[in-house]
């Protein structure tokens, strides 16, 4: 049985559902450990992104002679930013498919249906985000890959894990495949591709729109095959942690050192290959990152439940920035479209790594005051609520 108890706000039913005539309703507390670990997700998502809010397609354009700045922010990436908080953000997402399972049995209501109707619900937010506002949407993704993870939510812990393994090393290997096919033309800050592409992006928010079609198109394609099952994989690796109480407790200090050890080796392998320029070996360098995020997740899911203990005051700021995860997401989105497209377009012509981590640093404080002062007034984020609504809206009494 899971150490934890059903918590998450999101994973309760809506007020007035059609409740069994012998079912009773279990209060529910949310969990401050996970509220905090979303939080921290959230906020490091946009340290990621925030290259791609301009030039979706290629995202940063570094200068042919790179200043000594971009190779000490790159490097600091390498091990800390990149692909790390998108898995955290995974592994959470399939904590919470698990919850709500647990809680809608444990209410006797039919699991499946309700958590099938919020995934579909979850897509169409996604290609919502994904064509109209930031085509870099991952909703998509989450959508289709929970479903798969549902499939095997009945597993054991040891099962979740193996399944888990199989599904991350199969999507690796797929994308390392089509990563080494692929041709891409040298993108620098002086590059004719990066003139087409800043004019393609900057230009009128129909010609945008096209963008951003064919985007989520190909990325709508290539999801079942790649995407898909990584981050499917995440998702049952988090089920698994969550049955084992890792989200009250961490991990053992023998686990703790081998995932240090293994983020640390995967991401200077990583680093190195990189620094090399070759083509190949950076291919290969990108897929090491997406690996060396899982363990570098872990160890941040670790540091956060022994800072936090599970207190709704320790870290608050930071819970209550996961209270609004959804919200805050596609608010990063519309901000950085915004200043990146259409109001101050030519920053995309002179910032260096360092000034765009400066931004997301700046951004990052002004999120964690937002959402301190929103939730003095409301006890839910706009898109929470809508999304709530949406997918369980036919279980309501009318």
């Amino acid at each position: 049985m899971p150490v934890n108890q059903p918590n998450d706000v999101w994973s309760t039913p809506p007020s007035g559902a059609i409740l069994p005539a012998n079912a009773s309703f279990i209060p529910i507390q949310r969990n401050a450990n996970i509220d905090a670990i979303r939080g921290l997700a959230v906020l490091g998502i946009f340290f990621m992104n925030i290259y791609f809010m301009g030039i979706t397609f290629y995202g940063y354009a570094p200068h042919e002679i790179q200043p000594l700045s971009d190779h000490i922010i790159k490097v600091f990436s390498h091990f800390f930013i990149e692909a790390r908080f998108i898995s955290l953000f995974s592994i959470l997402f399939g904590v919470g498919l698990f919850i709500q399972y647990q809680h809608f049995n444990t209410q006797g209501l039919n699991a499946y249906p309700r958590l099938r109707t919020r995934l579909k619900w979850l897509m169409v937010l996604g290609l919502v985000h994904g064509i109209f506002i930031w085509s870099g949407d991952i909703l998509l993704t989450y959508g289709i890959s929970g479903f798969l993870a549902l499939c095997y939510k009945d597993l054991s812990v040891d099962a979740l894990k193996r399944k888990a393994n199989i599904f991350i090393f199969s999507a690796l290997v797929i994308i390392t495949l089509i990563t080494l096919s692929s041709g891409d033309k040298p993108f620098t800050r002086e590059s004719n591709l990066f003139t087409e592409q800043y004019s393609a992006w900057t230009s009128s928010y129909v010609d945008q729109l096209v963008l951003h079609l064919m985007q989520v198109g190909y990325m709508a394609l290539v999801t079942p095959f790649t995407l898909m099952w990584f981050t499917a994989g995440l998702m049952l690796l988090g089920m698994a942690l969550y049955q084992q109480g890792t989200f009250e407790q961490g991990f053992s200090k023998a686990t703790l050192i081998k995932l240090v050890i293994a983020s640390v080796t995967l991401s200077l392998i990583a680093t190195l290959l990189d620094l090399t320029q070759r083509p190949i070996l950076v291919a290969f360098s990108d897929i090491l990152i997406m690996l060396s995020a899982i363990p570098t997740a872990l160890i941040y899911i670790h540091i956060t439940v022994k800072i936090c203990k599970n207190s709704p005051k320790i870290l608050a700021p930071l819970q209550n920035v996961g209270k609004l995860a959804f919200s805050l997401y596609i608010l990063q989105s519309i901000v950085g479209v915004l200043v990146f497209r259409h109001l101050a377009p030519e920053l995309l012509l002179h910032l260096d790594r360092w000034q765009y981590m400066l931004m997301a640093l700046i951004y990052s404080v002004v999120q964690l005051l937002l959402a301190s002062l929103y939730l003095c007034y409301f006890k839910q984020g706009p898109l929470e609520k809508l999304w709530r609504h949406l997918a369980f809206k036919k279980y309501a009494i009318s």
